[in-house]
């Protein structure tokens, strides 16, 4: 048993290491990754009752819609992200679709 469970430790390990970068990699700023963003804040962040003031009509949802039609992408990501962590509602992978 014990001259089994070395080696399965040490692969574990360096699956883990080579696994490790990958999963964590950003995906670059750009226009198709801040209208992911935003299309999952509007899909799973909007309140279902009346006078809600979540989904669209957030007004840092439509701060970061604003800085991505401008093209500035990096400061529409961070604000939608920061967003997303506030909510608790986690950060999509790049290959999200709706």
């Amino acid at each position: 048993m014990h001259s089994l469970l070395v080696p399965s430790i040490f692969l574990l390990l360096v699956a883990a290491a080579i696994a490790a970068p990958v999963a964590f990699a950003q995906v670059p700023p750009s226009k198709a990754r801040c209208d992911q963003l935003i299309k999952y804040f509007d899909y799973y962040g909007q309140s279902r009752g009346e006078g809600s003031t979540d989904g669209a009509r957030n007004m840092i949802r439509i701060g970061a819609r604003s800085d991505c039609d401008k093209g500035d992408y990096e400061t529409g990501i961070a604000l939608i992200e920061k967003l997303l962590r506030d909510k608790k509602m986690g950060i999509p992978g790049p290959d999200w679709t709706r």
